[in-house]
C-alpha cells in the first residue's frame, strides 16, 4: 500500500521582508523654476578626513596586496579587499614563504579569526628588504605586538 502526498506547491513563497528585492529607484521629478534664487547661506564643504600622519608598509605583486597604515592592516586578493583597524587586530605576524618566493602576513582578529595574504616577491631579493620595512612599521604601531 502506498501513501499518497499532495502534490508539490508554485515553490517556497516570497521572500521575508528583510530579503525581500528592493522596488526599483524612481527619482522624483525636480520642478523648482527656472527663476528660483540661490539659498542665501554659502556652502561650506564637509570637513575632510585629516591625513594620517606616521608610515606605512606596501607590498604588491600582480594579484595581491598587504598595506600597513596608521588606520591599520588591509590586504587585498584577486580583486577583493578586507581592512582590519587597529583595536579589531588581536595581533600582526608575518614570514617567508616556504619557498622563499613570498611574503606570508596573518592578522588574528580579538575574535580568534585568522585572515592571511601571500605577496609574492619579485625579485626575490625585495623579500629582505619588506622584512625590515614591516618589522619597523609594525613596532609604530603596535609596540608591544
Amino acid at each position: 500500500m502506498s501513501q499518497q502526498y499532495p502534490p508539490p506547491g508554485p515553490g517556497f513563497g516570497p521572500p521575508p521582508p528583510q530579503y525581500a528585492p528592493a522596488p526599483p529607484y524612481a527619482p522624483a521629478p525636480q520642478q523648482a523654476p527656472p527663476y528660483a534664487q540661490a539659498p542665501q547661506q554659502a556652502y561650506a564643504p564637509a570637513p575632510s578626513q585629516p591625513a594620517a600622519d606616521g608610515p606605512d608598509f606596501l607590498a604588491v605583486d600582480k594579484r595581491n596586496a598587504v598595506v600597513v597604515d596608521a588606520s591599520g592592516v588591509a590586504f587585498e586578493s584577486s580583486g577583493l579587499s578586507i581592512e582590519f583597524r587597529w583595536p579589531e587586530i588581536r595581533s600582526v605576524h608575518y614570514q617567508a614563504s616556504p619557498s622563499g618566493k613570498a611574503l606570508m602576513v596573518a592578522v588574528i582578529h580579538m575574535d580568534g579569526r585568522f585572515f592571511e595574504c601571500v605577496v609574492e616577491a619579485k625579485p626575490r631579493s625585495r623579500l629582505q628588504e619588506w622584512f625590515p620595512q614591516l618589522a619597523w612599521v609594525l613596532g609604530h604601531y603596535r609596540p608591544a605586538g
